[in-house]
């Protein structure tokens, strides 16, 4: 006895200080984040970095400001989950409620695999296939353009919607849809009317997962996107917040360097906001259904 109360108490301390060390991440990364951003946005004036729509870092006379990478972030992001979160929230009702399962494997292990491609390898496909489809669709000059992020992101998103979609739903009672049937509603009406609205909260914590992953997307938006300081428009090559921060780190200095900080702290503030949606709708969803 003495002995397993030993190997607990041991094993609380672990536990305790790895849940101490996460906690102590995010603090340091929070301060750092508002150390390295702060000075940037009070020297350029908070109005002119946050709402000018010039951004010329290495002009003689450099102006840095960020209104067109937020709202190209904020269209990106918009249009992948309008086309991402749809088919991903069908294709998991679909995994869980009615394929058979010699069709439900290879189609989860596709989207497994969808989830270990790496970001370079979309970025790569996207620059080689869907670029130039995009531009002989449209009969554009040069295809890298919001549109061709969007398309990249949405299917970017798939997996995570997917994966943690079908988990929710698979848990929700088998009780729940027999009475729904016994009911008289059809299959297609109890996945939709029961089987979903009792999964609501583990859903919603999957399209909230690839809306992340969709806002702190880089290296394959980088790729499609064009990376010019343009105000966002479907058809114009545009720059994210990820990717002016990806594309200019490496050679700034000075003020520039400074406000690539104020970039970073600018996103990680929009990501702090979608992770206490996320919280606010999981905790509603609780109450729910208490």
């Amino acid at each position: 006895m003495r002995i397993k109360k030993w190997i607990e108490a041991v094993m609380n301390a672990i536990f305790f200080v790895c849940g101490m060390v996460a906690i102590l991440s995010v603090v340091l990364i929070t301060v750092y984040m508002f150390v390295s951003g702060i000075p940037a946005i009070v020297e350029i004036g908070p109005i002119n970095f946050l709402f000018g729509t010039v951004w010329k870092s290495t002009a003689k006379e450099p102006s840095f400001g960020i209104l067109p990478f937020i709202l190209t972030s904020v269209w990106g992001t918009l249009g992948a989950a309008i086309i991402g979160v749809p088919v991903g929230i069908l294709t998991a009702v679909f995994l869980s409620k009615i394929a058979p399962r010699k069709l439900a494997a290879p189609v989860s292990a596709a989207v497994e695999l969808l989830a270990g491609i790496p970001s370079v390898v979309y970025g790569l496909v996207g620059m080689l296939v869907l670029v130039p489809a995009v531009a002989k669709a449209f009969d554009l000059a040069n295809g890298a353009s919001l549109l061709a992020a969007i398309l990249v992101l949405s299917i970017m998103i798939l997996p995570s919607i997917i994966s943690v979609s079908v988990t929710a739903l698979n848990a929700v009672p088998q009780e729940y849809e027999e009475a729904s049937l016994a009911l008289g509603a059809t299959p297609t009406e109890t996945y939709f009317k029961v089987s979903m609205p009792a999964a609501k909260s583990g859903i919603a914590a999957g399209v909230v997962l690839g809306i992340g992953r969709a806002i702190g997307e880089a290296m394959a938006v980088m790729m499609v996107a064009g990376n010019v300081a343009n105000m966002p428009g479907l058809f114009k090559s545009v720059t994210f917040l990820t990717t002016a921060v990806a594309k200019e780190m490496s050679y700034a200095s000075g003020l520039q360097r400074q406000a690539l900080f104020s970039i970073a702290l600018v996103l990680f503030l929009f990501i702090m906001l979608i992770n206490g949606v996320l919280n606010s709708v999981l905790k509603r969803g609780g109450d729910d259904e208490k």
